[in-house]
């Protein structure tokens, strides 16, 4: 008699995580938004489903075939049924082969769809958010919602889907075709299978149990590697002298994943073990009832055809048993997704947008009564503010730390929107205006100078893609930068490095300021753009500035008061109120807050 081998054994079974029952506690998810979310790909998951039931029915045919050409073809040496037999076992196997590569496709399609339409919309709706959302939020969380959830969705939902119908139908297929070729075996198959399963369930738990313990080990390893391994972790170890602290913290948790890797192993051999004593068991059964009891006399065909049979359909049922697991974490997994992709902004486009011409715009700015309070902050950074600064103004601000002055320039960039009041250009309120128009308008170089890990060309042209090497050069030459450029062996293609330490700070900032100038915006904000220059860099770059400041509206805000003693107007904030207003000399006549600051910046100069 001719035995069939086993199929492997299926995925061990999963717990529900109690994180993932948690968080669709707090945040659960519609099986109708669940439902939205594939309605686009309703036709190919149709499809989809007719291929695998078809395939499962298809797949049938196999035990049957075989049957006849234990029992008919070979005894009888019927050369044509053989021919034929063989030819159909043949043809099933291509036609499931092709079905399931179609499959394959058809759900991998749907999959990345999906995936894309989700991660997409939850990239530009971070994107929409205000700056105070990036601050009290950790970029690690961000790209873990972004990249790792929809990554694990992508898998999840697309194999959850297709196994929930590819078991379904292949149980229902496999049992059907059982009874067909003996109703009494599979009674006896019924009574064997629960244990089985069950068993098989136990064991396999331990190792689930012990694969969760080594992920979180693992985890921990990349933070410390991400954390220590970087420009700033490694700057910060070699400052703090923590170097062996972190050795010795690596070492636990590397010695943690060793012996959870030991545990696991000796896990998988034990289930191993177990699963050859369940599947050499199911058919050893099988055989002794078809030989001794009611059933005997079944042909030696219908013994293996059930067997393989049997042996067929605990997979689909392991399956079965493991889709609450997944479906649960799935939805966890969309309910923090969602969770991303609902946040409503604090700082929101407007519906529909002022229509302006950006090259047409003059510049005139009106601050009328703008308070403004930070998220949780005990007082207002901005009350009551009142200002105007003419088309073509310089305005300097002044003021001690905390006075409220790159609060003003947030607001009048709109990364934040004032509490009360309003903040107009040229009349028209930046709340009405779309946020690429008011881009082009209002230039910023701020204190903190941010460049990505890519060419310096790349950097430029991030404010205007299509810029020529020529407009870069003059935009360089501007910003007192080109010079170092050129000397550089690579010039504009040379990589600035992570965050741009390939260079100084005062080398960084002139390349954000030659970046901003390339927008050519008719309003510029210089929020302490020179604070990271010596004396000598600083006059350079002052310079510049104030020969690319003719003609434009620009607020400047320094410590530094020789930055804005020329300045049209110089507003002195003091706990976020405007409490002077005039030209350097007026103010120094008027002998108030802004003489004494003078005065305490000579005092420490001389000393």
């Amino acid at each position: 008699m001719i035995e069939q081998p086993p199929m492997g054994p299926a995925r061990g079974p999963q717990r529900i995580d109690p994180s993932d029952r948690a968080q669709l506690a707090e945040s659960p998810i519609s099986p109708r938004r669940v439902a939205e979310l594939f309605a686009p790909q309703r036709w190919r998951m149709l499809l989809l489903l007719l291929i695998i039931v078809a395939m499962s029915a298809i797949g049938m045919a196999q035990p049957f075939l075989l049957r006849a050409v234990i029992d008919d073809a070979l005894p009888n040496r019927d050369s044509r049924l053989l021919i034929l037999t063989v030819a159909g076992m043949i043809g099933v196997a291509v036609v499931t082969a092709i079905g399931g590569v179609w499959q394959t496709w058809l759900a991998s399609a749907v999959g990345q769809r999906v995936m894309h339409e989700l991660r997409l919309g939850v990239f530009a709706n971070v994107q929409r958010q205000s700056l105070d959302f990036f601050k009290r939020t950790r970029a690690g969380e961000i790209q873990s919602r972004l990249v790792n959830d929809i990554a694990g969705l992508q898998s999840i939902l697309t194999s959850t889907a297709t196994s929930v119908a590819t078991n379904f139908t292949t149980a229902v297929a496999t049992a059907i075709a059982m009874v067909a070729l003996d109703w009494r075996l599979s009674l006896v198959s019924l009574l064997v299978l629960p244990p089985a399963i069950w068993a098989t369930r136990r064991v396999a738990l331990i190792r689930r149990d012990l694969t969760s313990a080594r992920q979180r080990a693992m985890a921990q390893l990349h933070s410390q590697v991400d954390e220590t391994l970087t420009v700033n972790g490694a700057l910060l170890t070699k400052t703090l002298g923590t170097a062996e602290h972190n050795i010795a913290s690596f070492a636990e948790i590397s010695n943690n994943l060793v012996d959870l890797d030991m545990r696991s192993q000796l896990a998988g051999r034990w289930r191993m073990a177990t699963m050859s004593v369940v599947f050499a068991a199911l058919p050893a059964v099988i055989y002794l009832a078809a030989g001794l009891g009611p059933s005997s006399g079944l042909t030696i065909g219908t013994v293996v055809a059930f067997t393989t049979l049997q042996a067929a359909i605990f997979r689909p049922i392991m399956g079965l048993l493991n889709i609450g697991a997944q479906w649960v974490a799935s939805m966890a997994m969309l309910s923090r997704v969602f969770g991303y992709l609902d946040l409503v902004p604090e700082v929101p486009a407007p519906a529909n947008p002022v229509p302006v011409d950006v090259a047409g715009i003059r510049g005139e700015i009106r601050f009328e009564r703008v308070s403004y309070r930070y998220p949780d902050a005990d007082r207002p950074a901005l009350q009551g503010v009142d200002l105007t600064i003419p088309a073509g103004h310089t305005i300097g601000l002044v003021g001690a730390t905390g006075s409220g002055k790159s609060t003003v320039a947030s607001l009048l960039s709109r990364l934040a929107d004032p509490d009360s009041g309003r903040i107009t250009i040229d009349g028209i309120d930046l709340r009405g205006l779309d946020p690429e128009d008011l881009a082009a308008i209002v230039g910023v170089v701020s204190q903190e100078t941010y460049l990505k890990h890519d060419t310096l060309r790349a950097n430029l042209q991030q404010a205007r893609p299509h810029a020529s090497d020529a407009e870069l050069w003059q935009a360089l030459e501007a910003a007192r930068i080109a010079h170092v450029i050129r000397a550089l062996p690579e010039g504009l293609d040379t990589v600035v490095g992570a965050r741009g330490h390939r260079f100084s700070g005062g080398e960084r900032q002139r390349v954000a300021v030659a970046r901003t100038l390339l927008r050519n915006p008719r309003v510029l904000v210089l929020d302490e753009a020179t604070s990271a220059l010596d004396q000598g860099t600083e006059r350079e770059l002052q310079e510049a500035l104030d020969n690319l400041a003719v003609g434009r509206t620009t607020l400047t805000i320094a410590h530094r008061l020789g930055t804005v003693r020329n300045a049209d107007q110089i507003v002195v904030l003091d706990a976020g109120r405007v409490v002077e207003q005039g030209s350097h000399t007026q103010l120094l006549a008027r002998g108030g807050q802004y003489a004494a600051i003078v005065a305490a910046g000579e005092v420490a100069r001389a000393a």
